[in-house]
């Protein structure tokens, strides 16, 4: 078990250090909502009714709403700054008798267990409750929430039952508690005599869930016949990575009713094409850059010609060859 709360019971003078617990635990059968057809989880989103935009948990805040439709809007630091003198201390009020005590009041149940070196007070305050046979009022804040509770003995262990308070408990207002209604005395010895041959000693084990058994049953039973659903994994969509190339030949396939390879091939022609464009473009602007050099020997000798004009007159109709290149792969793909 983990504890939920930690604090000390304050008995008198006695602070006895201790950890809280969950005594009780739902055995129930839960279920989800799924989609009947695939068995995918049906969810919620958190949208506000104003504007209609879906909300971060982080940007909700606790509203109270007056009677005149206006909402007081509180923070996680006005809770903080409410004088619960309580919140990590079970104050003990007074003893009582547990017969005083209305079983409607009780609401959940704790364990209570001795916090390190507590252990000595806290078997002190559990034999003095068990040998006087009476129980501790106390009082205790739980998740920002104020409860009277009791304090009993249970197996050895303190056993605290949170209570709610006198005017949260509702009166029966029923007609017919007002009217005169009569039974016979024949009539109330025979009910009398039947809860007499039903008197027996209370075992909670003899008792058993008999829905929740036949639930078991059934769904052991479709198990077990096949009727299971398969539900496929869904990726984040936040977090999946799209791969450009894919998109991009299928987007060719379908605009040109091909196949994929037809579509991949157009692709891997246009990155071809660039590849050859990229290589042939500085062969086709560096006798451009060179051209200095043929003026200047001419300047020098305009009759003689020197071995540095040769290469450069020798490159004009390799530059020309070049720019026609282009041209003559556009007309074999036109074809």
């Amino acid at each position: 078990m983990r504890s939920i709360w930690r604090g000390a019971v304050s008995f008198g003078l006695v602070s006895i250090g201790v950890k809280l617990y969950s005594a009780t635990e739902d055995k129930d059968i839960r279920f989800h909502q799924v989609h009947a057809t695939d068995g995918g989880r049906v969810k919620y989103k958190r949208v506000c009714s104003i504007d209609g935009e879906e909300v971060e948990y982080s940007d909700i805040a606790k509203g109270y709403e007056l009677p005149d439709g206006q909402v007081v809007i509180l923070t996680d630091e006005d809770f903080d700054d409410l004088p619960l003198s309580t919140r990590r201390e079970i104050e003990v009020l007074q003893f009582v008798d547990q017969d005083e005590i209305d079983p409607i009041m009780f609401e959940k149940t704790y364990y209570l267990e001795p916090d390190g070196p507590a252990a000595r007070p806290y078997v002190l305050l559990r034999d003095a409750l068990e040998n006087a046979g009476q129980v501790a009022i106390t009082k205790i804040a739980i998740r920002q929430r104020e409860s009277l509770a009791a304090l009993r003995v249970r197996d050895g262990v303190l056993v605290l039952h949170t209570m709610r308070w006198p005017d949260e408990i509702r009166r029966p207002d029923f007609g017919f508690l007002d009217e005169d209604i009569s039974v016979r005395p024949q009539e109330l010895k025979m009910a009398e005599a039947l809860i007499g041959s039903m008197t027996g000693d209370f075992d909670p084990g003899e008792f058993t869930d008999d829905y929740r058994e036949a639930m078991t049953a059934l769904l052991e039973a479709k198990q077990s016949g096949g009727e299971v659903q398969q539900v496929p994994e869904v990726e984040d969509a936040g977090g999946s990575v799209v791969d450009l190339m894919s998109a991009l030949r299928k987007s060719v396939e379908r605009a040109r009713g091909g196949s994929a390879d037809d579509a991949g091939d157009t692709a891997g022609d246009t990155a071809d094409d660039a590849t050859d464009d990229a290589s042939e473009a500085p062969a086709a602007k560096a006798p451009a850059k060179r051209a200095p050099a043929k003026k200047a020997p001419a300047k020098k000798a305009p009759v003689k010609k020197t071995a540095a004009e040769k290469p450069a007159a020798a490159e004009k109709p390799a530059a020309k060859k070049t720019a026609d290149k282009p041209p003559a792969k556009r007309a074999r793909r036109s074809a």
